[in-house]
């Protein structure tokens, strides 16, 4: 209940800060298109959802830190690692840390060059879930890697020439870390926060 209620206090902060922008001076913000050789630094609050063996489904909590190079025009390349945790899945004792890697095109979109700005992705990478419960031909082991992949995508809303918001980021992403079943994973990430553009 707390990890709701932090997640509803964080996005409704967003929204009355993307409210707050909205009204300043037009100028402020930054309408000129994604320029080449520029670098973005995204620090988010994320969530995965995800199933467990029993096909119930759980939250796990944390965020990312994403950097993102422009290429040329709207295309891009982002490296982006993401860390999250639950305790006691679904009230079994199991619990789970992940973090994944991932790395890949990014492609930016800004409807008549102004405040947002649109983009779709798909990453590839490397999972690694630690401190929970894999079954392998050995017994159960506590760490356990595997390929991820990532693809989606999300709003940006410019709030001046250095900063902007991650309105959200939706995204599919795919595991492969041991479990009971098939051993494959197919979650939703969904995440908000802060955007800064260093060039």
């Amino acid at each position: 209940m707390r990890n709701w209620i932090g997640c509803a206090l964080f996005l409704g902060s967003l929204a009355a800060t993307a409210s707050l922008a909205q009204g300043a001076p037009h100028q402020s913000a930054s309408r000129a298109p994604d320029s080449d050789g520029r670098l973005d630094v995204a620090v988010t609050y994320g969530t995965v959802l995800a199933k467990d063996s029993s096909n119930s489904d759980f939250w796990l909590q944390g965020g990312s830190v994403q950097v993102e190079g422009f290429i040329w025009r709207g295309l891009g390349a982002v490296a982006d690692v993401t860390g999250e945790h639950v305790a006691n899945i679904n009230s079994t004792g199991v619990n789970l840390d992940m973090i994944v890697a991932t790395f890949g095109p990014r492609v930016t979109w800004r409807p008549g060059h102004g405040r947002l700005a649109l983009f779709g992705q798909g990453l590839g990478g490397v999972a690694n879930g630690f401190n929970g419960a894999f079954p392998s031909p050995t017994g159960v082991q506590t760490v356990a890697t595997s390929l991820a992949f990532k693809v989606g995508g999300g709003v940006n809303y410019s709030l001046s020439h250095h900063l902007a918001l991650r309105l959200v980021e939706a995204d599919w992403l795919r595991t492969q870390l041991p479990n009971e079943n098939d051993s494959v994973q197919n979650d939703v990430y969904l995440g908000a926060g802060l955007v800064l553009r260093i060039k």
